[in-house]
């Protein structure tokens, strides 16, 4: 691969210090990239991440690099001489980042915060302080002056070649020398530093090497298993079948919290669009004055409710409505693949469990194995990021793995389920990603519920079908959805330039 050299030399006005730095930088093309993303062995745990909303991509992924910047320091010994930290955005980081809190990521991630394990309801107060102080504490451990006003820089008219969502840290030292490394966030959470690439080294060979559907789908025949088993296998390799199943009944227990704190906290959302929580009304009608005082009891009321179709259908809609505005709310969740998606998967895995028999820790365990098989298809063929392919990247893609999930849970062969996939991506496909004000919100946390009946309703259809006859393969989708990103105008590609965003007046703070 080969390297060019960069050299920045700026003068900062407010430190009066010339900042000078030289990074050995691979050229990339984004092809070059894909193509070698073909290759990569994912795991379920890389596909569903625990954090915090509202954006994977512009929230927990600047999070992730900060901290991993910082950390880096820290390792090295040189935090103690940190003098101050630049933090530049670039590209869709830039356009939207202040609707999607890239600005709030970056101070926790600098902070050394876990974006896993930190207190939400926190949030608000320490961005406070470290805006009032202009002070942080860097890795929870150093001090220094930082103001977010000045240090955390909106470069809105420029880019870098290697991907949209890009952004760029300094640290300058007591003694004037500087350091400062890229980072781009690919989607889902996934963090890549200049000159790496984002595919997690595998610390063993798997069982079965699967690089696209029809090799999916070519071993489950020849080993007459499911997605699921063949997932699990896989998995086995990397960890025990204890740590396994202990880490994704956690990812289950963090989406069935994140509804019921969906359904039950009122409100309206922060970020100036006044948007109210629409989950808890929902929940309160179709409850019908049926009474819960914590989650196991408020799935029994739900459980009691009637079961009508139309009124199941509500329910979907009322489980994917809550975990977006949770989302929305710097809450809690889980990237499934992504957090502008995150409601999709959890929505339909807990009409599973209340509606359809999936009563199980195994039934949920086989659920979230086939889930993330799929999105791992979307991630090595295409990509998983609004910034690069639009909604259709993020709603698209949660749908079509919600939707292979429960068709093999409802019975469907491994066939049936790549065509539930294939189905409910081949209509999302071009679905542009214009959020309005650059927030996570309209017409975002909609869009959670109208994926996951999509994906209910692509298992229905590819259950009443015959896989084999099929016109449509779900390679085809993935490589059409991949064309159809590189067509689209970039616009619509999680900039708050084009569509619903730029066609609604309203007020709002610049973002």
């Amino acid at each position: 691969m080969p390297l060019h050299t960069h050299v920045c030399t700026e003068i900062h006005q407010n430190y009066n210090l010339h900042v000078k730095y030289s990074l050995s930088i691979p050229i990339f093309s984004f092809r070059s990239t894909f193509t070698f993303m073909n290759r990569e062995a994912l795991s379920v745990f890389d596909i569903f991440k625990i954090g915090v909303g509202p954006s994977s991509s512009h929230t927990l992924g600047p999070w992730r690099a900060a901290r991993r910047f910082i950390q880096q320091l820290d390792d090295a010994g040189q935090l103690k001489y940190v003098h101050h930290v630049i933090c530049r955005l670039y590209g869709s980081l830039a356009k939207t980042g202040k609707g999607h809190g890239t600005d709030v990521a970056v101070m926790m991630g600098l902070s050394g915060y876990d974006p896993e394990t930190f207190e939400t309801d926190t949030l608000q107060d320490k961005v406070n302080q470290i805006r009032t102080n202009s002070r942080i504490l860097l890795n929870g451990k150093h001090e220094t002056e930082f103001v977010p006003a000045r240090d955390i820089v909106f470069l809105k008219n420029e880019s870098l070649p290697f991907h949209p969502n890009a952004m760029e840290l300094c640290a300058g030292f007591n003694n004037g020398e500087t350091v400062s490394r890229r980072f781009y966030s690919t989607g889902g959470g996934f963090v890549v530093a200049e000159g790496e690439n984002d595919a997690p080294a595998a610390v063993k060979p798997l069982k079965y090497d699967v690089h696209d559907a029809d090799e999916l789908l070519q071993n489950c025949m020849r080993a007459g298993i499911n997605i699921s088993q063949l997932v699990m296998e896989n998995e086995l390799q990397w960890r025990s079948e204890e740590q396994m199943t202990s880490g994704l009944l956690r990812i289950w227990d963090v989406m069935q919290q994140c509804i019921y704190a969906g359904c039950t906290r009122e409100g309206i959302l922060p970020g100036g669009l006044n948007v109210q929580r629409r989950a808890p009304a929902l929940c309160r009608k179709l409850l019908a004055g049926a009474q819960h005082n914590d989650l196991n009891s408020w799935k029994t009321a739900v459980q009691r409710t009637p079961q009508s179709f139309t009124n199941i259908m509500n329910w979907v809609s009322c489980f994917a409505l809550a975990v977006n505005e949770e989302n929305a709310a710097f809450g809690r969740v889980v990237t499934a693949p992504t957090n502008g998606a995150a409601g999709v998967i959890p929505a339909v895995l807990m009409y599973y469990h209340l509606f359809a028999g999936g009563n199980s820790q195994r039934d949920i365990i086989r659920f979230l194995l086939t889930a993330s098989e799929i999105g791992a298809l979307f991630k090595k063929g295409s990509t998983i990021s609004a910034a690069m392919g639009g909604c259709q990247a993020e709603i698209g893609v949660s749908s079509a793995m919600a939707a292979a999930a429960l068709t093999e849970r409802m019975g469907g062969t491994p066939a049936q389920a790549l065509q539930a996939a294939e189905i409910a991506m081949e209509h999302h496909l071009g679905m542009t990603c214009d959020p309005i004000g650059g927030l996570v919100q309209i017409p975002c946390i909609e869009r959670n519920s109208m994926g996951a009946v999509k994906a209910i309703n692509a298992c229905l259809l590819a259950l009443q079908s015959d896989a084999e006859r099929m016109k449509v393969t779900l390679d085809a989708v993935i490589k059409t959805m991949w064309d159809t990103a590189k067509d689209m105008s970039a616009k619509y590609k999680e900039t708050a330039d084009g569509g619903l965003a730029v066609n609604i007046p309203l007020n709002l703070p610049e973002c």
